[in-house]
């Protein structure tokens, strides 16, 4: 994760224009041929901090007590990880801001962006799968799984990594390397369901990312994730029969 810092860093305060993979490399303590063992580019070596919000929303999610049914399992984990606190205070969710900004703005930032939530929606369509199997020996029965949800989210902090990590074995810690049954694992209705979930907390961060509103309050982007799930209540939740 330390390389994944330092990029974030440096990024930040100089610009991704301005920042060379040398610089990342000379930030992070290590050599530059290090850094491409690990990386193909500079803008991958930021994926780890993106990948880090999807494994506190996951962990959140799958952490939801067994009663809550999907919406409120949903706004149980977004008012755990979309606010300041638990590990990520206010100005670590303005790095977080910048990072994805940069991502709107740089095709090849944004297709680490894009790679990142997807793999996050697959990992996330694998805690459903989880809470519907525990849903369905709890009940006996194969009824509506009302305590599963999904998302996506960002952080900057979590997914450790090897002498700096690759990408790829950043990626599978970042969604918990014991994980089971992601997405090619799921019914089509669960990963439906990931994907509107997912869909909705992700255009609520980078709405947010996208204006000035602190982190916390109305315009917040849990603020924001919790209205474009209020928005979806007519969405059918449960596991179709």
């Amino acid at each position: 994760m330390e390389i994944a810092r330092a990029a974030g860093g440096l990024f930040a305060r100089h610009g991704l224009r301005a920042t060379r993979a040398e610089d990342i490399a000379q930030a992070a303590g290590i050599a530059p041929r290090t850094f491409y063992r690990y990386f193909a580019s500079k803008e991958e070596a930021v994926a780890p901090l993106y990948a880090a919000g999807a494994q506190r929303w996951a962990e959140a999610v799958r952490e939801a007590p067994a009663g809550l049914t999907v919406p409120e399992a949903l706004d149980h984990a977004v008012r755990h990880t979309l606010s300041p606190g638990g590990g990520v205070s206010a100005a670590s969710w303005e790095w977080v801001r910048t990072l994805i900004r940069l991502a709107t703005t740089s095709p090849a930032l944004r297709k680490v962006w894009a790679e990142v939530c997807q793999e996050a929606e697959d990992t996330l369509a694998g805690v459903l799968v989880e809470r519907d199997g525990a849903g369905d020996r709890e009940a006996g029965d194969s009824e509506a799984f009302g305590s599963e949800a999904c998302g996506s989210g960002v952080g900057s902090r979590g997914a450790g990594d090897r002498e700096g990590g690759d990408r790829k074995g950043d990626d599978r810690e970042a969604q918990g390397a014991d994980n089971v049954a992601e997405g090619p694992g799921a019914s089509p209705d669960l990963r439906f369901t990931a994907a509107v979930a997912s869909a909705a907390v992700r255009v609520a961060v980078e709405s947010w990312a996208t204006g000035d509103a602190p982190a916390t309050g109305p315009d917040g982007p849990a603020a924001l994730a919790l209205r474009n799930l209020a928005a979806l209540r007519d969405f059918r939740w449960e596991r179709r029969p």
